[in-house]
């Protein structure tokens, strides 16, 4: 549940003027508003499952983006089932100035895969996804900014392409030139070079593909119901994990900094237990309202 000092989980991301919501419980928009962000800008809200803690609060979030002037469409992700829960949910904020559009991914337990079911992202921005370890389907997501290679002036120089076409190739678009040669990028772009990943993780086991699924994430933000080892068996028994068992991930797939949040209410102070998980993978956060940073690519 919501607390007075804490609201619930949920990832806001923001990417060449577009918003990208992960999850939406009770009360998600006030933190929302509280960001500075505004609300027109939301492009699509995906969710990880349906328990009422990260979808409860998505009727409240769809009237206010109707009364922040929104028009254009908002995408909603999610596992099966998302069109019959969406459904019953927007009973109570119907008459919406703006279309909504639902894409449900087939979920595939426990593989890491690209699926193109996925809703395309802008530019260069895609997600992956994967399924958990909980007990209803419930997904794990990995978004990415794929990078392309640098732009090499000498090559573009002896294909004679002008140099109005440059930015083109450099954006990834394939050109026709005026003596009908067709140039793809690739010719005139190095190798692809390293963008950026965050990947987001809750309410599930720890799962074999995990790891590999995670590699050399910038950002890892990973649920731990319980800071102790002591709950260990408790979180099992509800398909969650410790502090330890997030920060065990984070090292095995090479991450660069986690982020622990989705704590258990009666966690009070949930950075009390950090050491349980800073003892495993040194470059931990806990989780507070509002934590914020800016990935940026590394060259």
């Amino acid at each position: 549940m919501p607390l007075p000092n804490r609201w619930l989980s949920s990832l806001l991301m923001r990417y060449n003027g577009r918003m990208f919501l992960v999850d939406c419980g009770e009360g998600t928009q006030i933190p929302l508003k509280l960001s500075g962000w505004g609300f027109k800008a939301l492009d699509t809200i995906f969710f990880t499952h349906f328990h009422a803690d990260h979808i409860s609060g998505l009727p409240g979030l769809l009237l206010t983006l109707g009364n922040s002037g929104k028009t254009d469409p908002l995408n909603l992700v999610g596992p099966p089932g998302l069109k019959k829960i969406v459904e019953s949910l927007i009973v109570i904020s119907p008459n919406l100035p703006y279309p909504l559009h639902l894409y449900e991914l087939p979920y595939v337990k426990n593989l890491g895969t690209q699926e193109e079911h996925g809703y395309p992202l802008c530019d260069q921005f895609f997600f992956r996804y994967s399924g958990g370890n909980h007990n209803i389907p419930c997904l794990t997501y990995s978004f990415e900014i794929s990078r392309p290679g640098k732009f090499n002036p000498g090559l573009a120089k002896e294909l004679n392409i002008p140099l109005l076409q440059w930015s083109c190739l450099q954006g990834g678009q394939t050109v026709t030139l005026e003596d009908g040669r067709t140039i793809e990028p690739h010719m005139v772009l190095g190798e692809p070079r390293r963008g950026i990943k965050l990947c987001y993780c809750t309410d599930t086991r720890p799962t074999s593909v995990m790891p590999t699924f995670f590699k050399d994430a910038d950002l890892l933000i990973c649920e731990g119901l319980y800071g102790d080892d002591e709950n260990l068996e408790n979180a099992a028994g509800k398909k969650h994990m410790v502090f330890s068992e997030a920060a065990t991930l984070a090292k095995e797939s090479n991450a660069s900094e986690l982020w622990l949040t989705h704590f258990s209410p009666a966690l009070k102070t949930p950075s009390e237990f950090i050491c349980y998980a800073q003892n495993i993978f040194v470059n931990t956060k806990v989780g507070v309202d509002l934590l914020s940073t800016t990935l940026r690519f590394v060259d």
